[in-house]
């Protein structure tokens, strides 16, 4: 048995209690072996179902099948060790009602193995967050630019630049907050409303497009790495992947096409006899001499 005990996963109200103390740090994540490398750095890790429109081609997040977000979310989980993972609920698998919303959440928790989930929507899901909680199950709530919701917002909008849009964002803040959700996410919001809102609640903010007043910060990690063609103002590049990987691509397929590679070290040699690899020839099976009989 090994010595050493496995490292403890964080769990929701473990980043509750950052509030104040520390600043939360978190980036998306869909697989294994990002997920391993964000573990190092991140207090959670949220499978979106940006990962429909990132990795998969959709327009936008709303396609996204549970099924989708259980897979890559399964993926996230077995690459993490210490973060919270954290699950969306795509489009359709929660609004109808708490009973449907629980029976999906359960599903997604069960599955996955993840430490909770985020909904989309400020005071109409606060029943929805609430019916959750109380049954077990961990809720990041998300208000502000709601991407699910896009076809009613008329595009990716940035929320609250004007002062009478902000009673109802502040309203939908504290909503979620009472209703038991253990953080929420504050996406495209105005900084000065972002600041005000994270005064006024006592759960953190995780900004995405909010400024620097929030209690912690997310970004799509394809974004930050350079790897996505456009990306929103919000957004900057802590690295150009993708530029690297367009060079190492065209350097192998220089080289494939030039004959180069594979070379001597990037092949396998046969396993040989000692006799043979000191030069000597092996005796064939016909060349073997029927042994005499002795007399």
């Amino acid at each position: 048995m090994s010595s050493q005990a496995p490292s403890k996963r964080l769990m929701a109200p473990e980043i509750t209690a950052k509030k104040g103390v520390e600043p939360i740090v978190s980036l998306t994540s869909y697989h294994a072996h990002t997920a391993a490398i964000a573990d190092r750095y991140c207090d959670f890790l949220l499978v979106g179902d940006s990962l429909g429109m990132v990795m998969h081609g959709y327009e936008t997040t709303v396609p996204v099948p549970l099924e989708l977000m259980i897979m890559h979310g399964r993926a996230v989980v077995r690459g993490a060790r210490r973060a919270l993972v954290v699950v969306d609920m795509p489009f359709g698998t929660y609004e109808e009602s708490p009973s449907v919303a629980f029976r999906n959440a359960a599903r997604v928790m069960k599955e996955t193995d993840c430490g909770a989930v985020k909904l989309e929507g400020g005071r109409r899901m606060a029943d929805t967050i609430r019916f959750l909680v109380e049954r077990g199950i961990p809720v990041m709530a998300h208000i502000g630019l709601t991407p699910q919701s896009i076809n009613v917002i008329g595009g990716f909008k940035a929320q609250g630049r004007e002062e009478a849009q902000w009673v109802e964002i502040e309203e939908d803040a504290r909503l979620v907050a009472a209703a038991g959700a253990f953080a929420v996410v504050l996406e495209a919001i105005a900084e000065p409303l972002a600041r005000r809102i994270t005064a006024a609640i006592p759960i953190p903010t995780i900004g995405i497009g909010a400024g620097g007043g929030c209690d912690g910060q997310i970004l799509v990690m394809e974004d930050m790495l350079g790897l996505s063609p456009r990306v929103p103002k919000f957004v900057k590049e802590f690295g150009k992947v993708g530029a690297a990987i367009g060079d190492a691509i065209k350097g192998y397929a220089e080289e494939v096409r030039a004959g180069t590679f594979p070379a001597t070290e990037h092949s396998y040699t046969m396993k040989a006899p000692a006799a043979v690899a000191d030069g000597a020839a092996l005796p064939s099976k016909a060349s073997k001499k029927p042994k005499t009989p002795s007399t």
